[in-house]
């Protein structure tokens, strides 16, 4: 019986093979789409899980009232980690941090310029990466060691053996090699190139010695592993009281209060509200889960649709099969193997499909997915898959053909094409609709990446260039500035704390004019810069009151604040205003207009700059508009090497580093436009199957018409004016349903667009001349075809 149903299929599928092609090339498409979202939103689920016992891996964040909201940081004092030790039972490890940025290595000639951390002695026994050479217990206690991951290890010394072997970091000191991890996946949080002991900038940096006994200095990142049997509410209680406990003249006031997140949300929930994690990446993952099971959906109506349009071919086949003897339930079954020999075919097109599209997918996306072959439990849910989708698919043509009453068919008493016509363009209606939807949604997210970038900066990104600074150049800093100066290929130099693509520095504003009682103003962002030409360097504008002078004497007790400063302390004149923070009581003397350094999409951070030569991270220098960029930057390397020996010459582009800022939404806005693309074709390919099926139905009924006088466009518009009332009644209902879930996506950001009706009328024009596009060639095809030949047929 089972060889005879799967003969069957198999017969109908060689016997009607345009529409078998179109049935597989659609299911096909919408199983790939499926398929490759389904692959991202594992993989995206997969971050950090493949380190053992993460599960008991939580990272330490403060909550705090800031004016009645309730903020959130994952920066930490660094006494905190010795009172969790004691005083919060069934902790296992904690663990320090502070990701450092890029520091210079230099071995056996080899200078390399690489990210990487400080983390305390536990590190490795926390987070237990995969170690090629040496022992995690041992690795991070001598001060002087380093570990180093593979390629860094191999970019050092090649072929040979790196254990015990000397690096010299920041050309100041010699760390001996300890040991030597695999490369770091894709799918890890944590991303660095070697680790240092926190130890070693215990010993060597005196601001690390002096903020160990500092609560006020949340300048690292902390994390606890719980023992396996304790959870996160029997550690809890003890956990939030600490800062009160220890540091309550520095916490009281915000009503600040630890708690933990699990490392399984590290990635996926990054956006904190009202104290606790309600979003982040998640969002997305959601989203594209939606998108990609409303690809499948449509794939499947396709089938559907193609399969009872044709239900007359069929019919006088089940007749026949139900007088004599066949059940019902025979006759569905029959379909439905039908329909898996179908899905199955399409499922290996699939993929076909994923696998030629994962090299540019992983490329656009910056992942490593591939298709795990080799993996049983893959192929079981890939099993589960193509038994679902093929159940889905062939359900509505197995029951509706499964019902037919014999002799009725047999008699030629029933219309079988026109029973089936009002599911049928319901079903027409869902699929456009949802495609419909998708090309809203990749319209409104265009717009909302061109509106922000499109937005004033504040500052000037052209030619503007940031290199980080380093033991040599800080200490060959004045010489670097007028070695570049007289050379004319900058224009201008200056140095400061953090680069104008990011803010690095966030600090207390602990008492000014205006301060209403209870009031608190933590997290003010700070940056200190090194001389008067900050501002005229990257193009920040002052509005009112004068720059620094360049003097450490004069400048120490001044202070500039940038407006949105002003607004948020409420100083109606700011000039001669006083405001006291961690370093003493400051003048104001300055406003400079407001830049956008961080987000695009949200409003400029208050913002104080402050003089402190010495709290420096970036130099910032423009380029000449006289000189090339690429003649500019030989010059600038030969003059970088020269009071920059230890270290090779890095640099970046603030127009670079800005437009980098954009660099999610516009990889989700691709996502959405070429998913809505595939959504458009395989619907089209749906409406060209049924429009070749109504062709062919009413060949002569357009026979006749032709001889009765009917032109080629009369026949086109009676063939085509179904098809495109039912995409008009799609738009009207994807319109506002898209709005709903578009405006509420858009409020995740303070800049924002408004959505208009223009973005609703294009998707719906859209819409309709690709349906006309689609439609039209079986429709003029049958209107221009000889009525003769369709008409002595009978």
């Amino acid at each position: 019986m089972f060889k005879n149903y799967f003969k069957t299929a198999w017969r109908n599928l060689v016997n009607n093979k345009i529409y078998s092609a179109l049935n597989i090339l659609g299911l096909a498409t919408g199983m790939a789409v499926a398929l490759l979202i389904g692959l991202w939103v594992y993989y995206q689920f997969s971050y950090d899980r493949f380190l053992p016992g993460y599960q008991q891996v939580y990272q330490i964040r403060y909550r705090y009232n800031n004016n009645g909201e309730i903020g959130t940081q994952n920066s930490t004092s660094l006494p905190l980690a010795n009172v969790i030790k004691k005083d919060v039972p069934g902790v296992k490890y904690v663990v320090q941090t502070d990701w450092m940025g890029n520091h210079g290595l230099v071995a056996g000639g080899k200078k390399l310029y690489l990210n990487g951390a400080m983390a305390g002695s536990d590190f490795l026994k926390m987070f237990q990466y995969p170690l090629l050479k040496g022992n995690a217990d041992a690795a991070l206690k001598d001060p002087y060691s380093i570990v180093l991951t593979e390629s860094t290890a191999i970019s050092l010394f090649g072929k040979e053996d790196p254990i015990n072997k000397t690096v010299r970091i920041d050309n100041k000191n010699n760390l001996k090699v300890t040991a030597v991890l695999k490369d770091l996946p894709g799918n890890s949080t944590f991303q660095f190139k070697y680790v240092i002991p926190f130890s070693y900038f215990s010993a060597t940096s005196e601001w690390v010695k002096n903020s160990s006994t500092d609560w006020g200095n949340n300048s690292f990142q902390t994390f606890v592993a719980l023992l396996p049997n304790v959870s996160y509410t029997q550690a809890e209680p003890k956990l939030k009281s600490l800062l009160l406990k220890y540091a309550s003249e520095i916490y009281k006031p915000v009503k600040s209060e630890v708690f933990m997140q699990p490392m399984k949300d590290w990635h996926l929930y990054s956006d904190f509200k009202n104290g606790a994690a309600f979003g982040g990446f998640i969002d997305y993952v959601k989203m594209f889960s939606i998108i990609g099971l409303l690809v499948l959906l449509i794939a499947c109506i396709n089938f559907m649709n193609l399969s009872t349009a044709r239900s007359e071919k069929r019919a006088r086949e089940v007749g026949i099969r139900k007088t004599i003897g066949s059940q019902r339930k025979e006759i569905i079954f029959q379909f439905l193997i039908e329909s898996l020999v179908i899905t199955f075919f399409a499922f290996l097109l699939s993929l076909l499909f994923v696998q030629l599209a994962l090299p540019s997918f992983n490329a656009l996306t910056k992942t490593t997915i591939g298709i795990p072959y080799s993996n049983s439990i893959f192929w079981f849910i890939m099993l589960t898959y193509v038994l679902l989708t093929g159940l889905l698919a062939g359900s509505r043509p197995a029951f509706y053909l499964s019902s037919f009453k014999p002799i009725k068919v047999l008699k030629g008493a029933i219309q079988i094409g026109r029973s089936a016509t009002l599911p049928r363009k319901i079903l027409v209606v869902m699929q456009f609709t949802c495609s419909i939807a998708l090309i809203i949604s990749t319209i409104i997210v265009y717009q909302q990446i061109q509106h922000a970038k499109e937005r004033p900066t504040g500052y000037d990104t052209n030619r503007l260039m940031m290199t980080d600074v380093s033991v040599d150049l800080s200490h060959n800093y004045e010489a670097l500035k007028n070695e570049l100066l007289q050379s004319g290929i900058v224009t201008n130099v200056t140095k400061a704390s953090s680069p104008m693509s990011d803010i690095w520095s966030y600090n207390h504003v602990d008492d000014w004019q205006g301060k209403l009682p209870g009031e608190t103003l933590g997290g003010m962002a700070t940056i200190a810069v090194s001389d008067a030409d900050y501002f005229k360097t990257v193009g920040i504008q002052i509005k009112e009151g004068r720059n620094f002078v360049g003097d450490i004497n004069a400048d120490s007790l001044s202070v500039i604040l940038n407006e949105a400063a002003v607004k948020r302390l409420r100083f109606k004149e700011a000039l001669n205003q006083n405001i006291i923070w961690a370093f003493g009581k400051q003048r104001v003397i300055g406003v400079v207009k407001d830049a956008l350094m961080t987000s695009p999409f949200a409003p400029p951070e208050p913002t104080f700059f402050v003089y402190l030569p010495s709290w420096e991270n970036t130099i910032m220098y423009r380029l000449s508009p006289t000189v090339s960029t690429h003649d500019a930057i030989i010059k600038l390397t030969a003059i970088f090497n020269k009071y920059n020996p230890s270290f090779p010459y890095l640099y970046h582009f603030a127009d670079e580093s800005y437009a980098a800022k954009f660099d999610l939404e516009t990889l989700i806005g691709k996502l959405a436009g070429l998913f809505a693309a595939l959504a458009i074709f395989i619907s089209c390919l749906g409406l060209f199957g049924l429009a070749a099926y109504m062709a062919e139905q009413r060949t002569k009924e357009i026979g006749i018409r032709k001889v009765l006088g009917a032109s080629v466009s009369q026949v086109w518009l009676l063939l085509s004016k179904d098809f495109i009332v039912l995409v008009i009644i799609s738009c009207v209902i994807a319109s506002p349903v898209a709005f709903y879930f578009l405006q509420h996506w858009l409020l995740k950001y303070d800049y924002r667009i408004s959505i208009g009706p223009s973005v609703f009328i294009i998707s719906a024009v859209m819409a309709i001349v690709i349906t006309i596009i689609t439609i039209s060639f079986q429709a003029i095809k049958a209107a221009v075809a000889n009525p003769v030949k369709s008409l002595r047929t009978e």
